[in-house]
């Protein structure tokens, strides 16, 4: 089983409090020393502020934090957790996501997901309403970039004659695209056209702000299972990636047993990687997290 470490949502909005005399790469550091596989950053460019008071969190871009991430870093990769498809045009997402692989040799995850936020979507010039078919179309489009060849796609997005991007990233067939989301469109995207899967446990009135299906611990393995034949419809292999967030509270040391605990029963249903959602309220708090996550792990 694989580690996750979600950087904490609400560390951005009073960050020189939160961080005190250290910074950003001191968290990565720290992560790749304990055992960790991976770290993430989320992406909220410019949320409403009536989101925020509500639940809502700030975010860092995420291609800047893992960048600093992953130069003080030599084995963790970086996943963005998640990247908001319609935010940005997906030549210019290719473009960071090619440049950060690149990079970091090769080590970026692309965490993506359609989004939920009109406010956020409108204040950007993005399109909500057809969101989906802009996401499907966004993956195709970037793939293409990752080329290296001569791009000549007649899309009703994103069309592109004539074009070229390099340099290229690390991976050869570009960053894994990884989706984030409980909902049957998301899981539907895994099938057709992604690499992993990024569920969360999610009581229901978590998912009055978050805008995505409830789904529960035992419910996984069934979930897990229907996209296997999913993809096996689709001509794809049935293995695939799937980062999953436990809902095991704020408190970390319970937090640490009880993932410590449920590893081999996520293992047997199907789940490569486990995400540690973070809540803490001070870098010291950050480290000592961490590593006590890094010890029940390795135990």
């Amino acid at each position: 089983m694989k580690l996750n470490y979600q950087f904490p949502m609400r560390a951005a909005k009073h960050w020189q409090q939160w961080i005190d005399e250290r910074d950003l790469a001191d968290v990565a550091v720290a992560a790749e020393e304990c055992g960790f596989d991976m770290v993430s950053t989320t992406d909220h460019p410019f949320p409403e502020q009536n989101w925020v008071d509500n639940g809502g969190h700030h975010a860092f871009d995420p291609f800047v934090a893992l960048s600093f991430m992953a130069a003080a870093t030599r084995r963790v990769r970086l996943l963005t957790f998640v990247l908001v498809a319609g935010y940005r045009n997906p030549y210019l997402a290719a473009k960071s996501a090619a440049s950060l692989d690149l990079l970091s040799g090769g080590r970026l995850v692309l965490g993506m997901g359609a989004g939920y936020q009109r406010a956020e979507f409108e204040v950007l010039g993005a399109a909500l309403d057809d969101r989906g078919r802009r996401f499907d179309a966004a993956i195709q489009a970037m793939r293409a970039a990752w080329s290296g060849e001569v791009v000549d796609r007649d899309d009703p997005y994103f069309p592109a004659h004539g074009h070229t991007q390099l340099p290229g990233p690390a991976q050869p067939s570009g960053p894994p695209v990884w989706i984030g989301g409980n909902s049957r469109a998301a899981r539907r995207r895994v099938a057709r056209l992604a690499d992993g899967w990024l569920p969360f446990e999610q009581p229901a009135a978590m998912s009055k702000i978050t805008r995505t299906p409830p789904l529960s611990a035992d419910e996984l393995g069934e979930r897990i299972e229907e996209l296997r034949r999913m993809r096996t419809e689709h001509d794809r292999s049935p293995e695939f990636a799937v980062c999953f967030t436990p809902s095991v509270g704020r408190d970390p040391q319970r937090a640490a047993e009880a993932l410590a605990a449920m590893v081999l029963c996520y293992e047997r249903v199907g789940v490569t990687h486990i995400s540690v959602e973070s809540h803490a309220r001070s870098i010291d708090a950050c480290l000592a997290e961490i590593e006590l996550f890094g010890r029940a792990f390795a135990g």
